[in-house]
């Protein structure tokens, strides 16, 4: 499905966010129906089953929302038994159901209720008198929030190239506090009025691992806060109530399943988050997978009382922790070693970007991780926090060998070939951010990273040549959860300018496949359940109009998602759609 579409249904969708306590609360997503009771035979379609051991096949039988025979049509009808019903699919693909890698489940219903403030295809903004606009018509549609709030600004694609500014934002409102998101969830821009109510002034002192971005009097806030400064507005916000918070999550499944995927992710949850998730899940309410991992913001100690399990409770289960050890490429908060191709407004000669965590930290809550059995992701865009991410968790695997954590570098974009062959030996996963390459590659080219180093970014082949078993990921709602697009962008590397970014570094359609069904299931333990259309697992599929193993790479984005189906139940089609 094309990214526009993907964003008309999660406008469709848009409901009360986390964040916001006076838009209107949304009906009751309908329940998914089954399409029947007992046995189910597919066949006439291209069966893509990702399973080395039987590769190809003529018929899937299921029983029970798990997959009971695959192979020859005729071996299948026997093992299905008399009165199975068939499923003529018409000559449609049918593949695994997609594994969201790294995302924030819960964060896309905040980002729903906002303003859009993304730039094309995922939203309308292009300059800052366009993101004037979208607010002051939020604004007009919702009269009585207490702040106005947008969701995905990016500096890097605005005409100005830069930040919106306190003075910007004072010319949408100076009754109201007014907050951005950038879209990369790494920077935020104020009004005065913002900074006022979270008490930010000339006199506030950066915090760890942020900055307040000031003025050319170097004391007076721009408006403009990075990183952990973040935190000081989080504290301020209103918060909705528990019904509107729940209601907010429930209709995000909606556009997940419309992009073909199974099991999502919340790869940054607060407490608040999981309490939420929790209570939808204990309501019957979650009808895809959904696995969070808790921020840990400072390092610090992981509570007594906090658990991790391997097993879904309700479709929803904690997988692990997460820790931020840098920022954002795109918007040179990255930790490089080397330093930026450009510096941008305020950097001193050299910036390189900047960690979040000491060493010490990052070293004591891997330990505190492995000593109880916890897996940990870790956010690391540059190489350089990369480097501190190999180096602090190498001696703590040393203590405890043979502890099969698989640790996940998140992002791992700036990845150098060292790095590469480090993560190989110790088995540690990365999960390349790999849509990259279009939505800001020419950014990188150009002002980030330079060609070279642009080249290498989410290098797929270089993983796949040392036998790593990479996932790759959107992030959502950094982008939208749109896999076609994120398979398209492996295959291809076509930048939004239609150049060729790395070339060498394509994943074949098949890697690129593989990287979001069998390897995303092992990242999450999950390979004895899902990822291939095997015998015995669940029947999580995604039904496509075309085969992405035979189609055109270049073609690949033209694919749609005509239907998904979680463990035999339809959760998904493209006619409910389109009707």
């Amino acid at each position: 499905m094309p990214v526009s579409a993907g964003f008309k249904i999660w406008r469709r969708a848009a409901v009360a966010g986390l964040l916001l306590a006076a838009c209107t609360t949304p009906q009751k997503s309908a329940p998914p129906q089954a399409g029947g009771e007992g046995t189910v035979i597919y066949v006439n379609a291209q069966i893509i089953t990702v399973d080395d051991a039987l590769p190809e096949a003529e018929a899937v039988a299921v029983r029970d929302g798990r997959i009971l025979a695959v192979g020859a049509r005729e071996e299948v009808s026997r093992a299905a038994g008399a009165g199975a019903r068939l499923r003529d699919l018409g000559g449609a693909t049918l593949a695994p159901g997609f594994i969201d890698t790294h995302g924030h489940f819960a964060l896309m219903a905040q980002a729903a209720g906002m303003a859009n403030l993304q730039p094309p295809p995922a939203g309308p903004v292009r300059s800052i008198p366009e993101l004037q606009a979208q607010l002051h018509a939020w604004a007009e549609v919702h009269p009585d929030a207490p702040w106005i709030l947008g969701w995905g600004y990016d500096d890097s694609l605005l005409a100005e190239q830069r930040h919106p500014t306190r003075e910007d934002l004072d010319a949408v409102s100076t009754e109201k506090p007014v907050l951005l998101m950038h879209t990369s969830a790494h920077f935020a821009a104020c009004n005065t009025l913002c900074l006022e109510a979270v008490g930010i002034t000339a006199e506030t002192p950066d915090p760890d691992g942020g900055i307040i971005r000031r003025q050319n009097d170097g004391r007076t806030p721009s408006g403009v806060l990075e990183e952990t400064a973040l935190y000081l507005v989080y504290q301020a916000l209103p918060q909705p109530a528990e019904s509107q918070r729940l209601a907010g999550i429930r209709p995000v499944q909606a556009l997940y399943a419309s992009y073909g995927i199974t099991t999502a992710q919340e790869g940054a949850a607060q407490g608040q988050n999981i309490a939420d998730l929790d209570k939808v899940a204990e309501n019957g309410d979650l009808y895809l997978d959904v696995v969070a991992y808790q921020l840990f913001q400072n390092g610090g100690v992981i509570p007594d009382d906090f658990e991790v399990s391997k097993a879904y409770d309700n479709r929803f289960r904690i997988g692990g922790i997460k820790l931020l050890l840098d920022g954002s490429l795109q918007g040179r908060t990255g930790w490089l070693t080397k330093p930026y191709a450009t510096q941008g407004p305020g950097h001193p000669p050299e910036y390189s970007g900047y960690r979040i965590h000491s060493d010490e930290s990052v070293a004591n809550l891997f330990d505190q991780a492995y000593a109880r059995g916890i897996q940990i992701i870790a956010h690391a865009n540059g190489d350089r926090a990369i480097d501190q991410y190999l180096d602090m968790i190498a001696p703590v695997m040393a203590a405890y060998p043979g502890e099969d954590q698989r640790p996940v570098v998140i992002h791992a974009q700036a990845a150098r070939q060292d790095q590469l062959e480090e993560m190989a030996a110790a088995g540690i996963l990365p999960s390349f951010f790999a849509a990259h390459p279009f939505y800001w590659g020419d950014w990188h080219r150009d002002a980030i990273l330079g060609p070279e180093r642009a080249a290498f970014i989410s290098p797929l082949a270089a993983a796949k040549a040392l036998g790593i078993p990479y996932t790759v990921h959107n992030d959502p709602p950094v982008v939208p959860p749109d896999v076609i697009r994120l398979l398209w962008v492996a295959a291809n590397r076509e930048t939004r300018l239609g150049e060729v970014l790395g070339e060498d570094q394509r994943a074949s359609p098949m890697d690129a496949l593989r990287a979001v069904t069998l390897n995303a299931a092992r990242q999450y333990f999950e390979e004895a359940e899902k990822g291939s259309i095997t015998p015995g697992k669940k029947a999580d599929f995604v039904i496509l109009s075309d085969n992405p193993l035979t189609i055109d790479p270049a073609d690949m984005q033209s694919i749609r998602i005509l239907e998904t189906i979680k463990e035999g139940v339809t959760i998904y089609t493209a006619a409910s759609e389109e009707n």
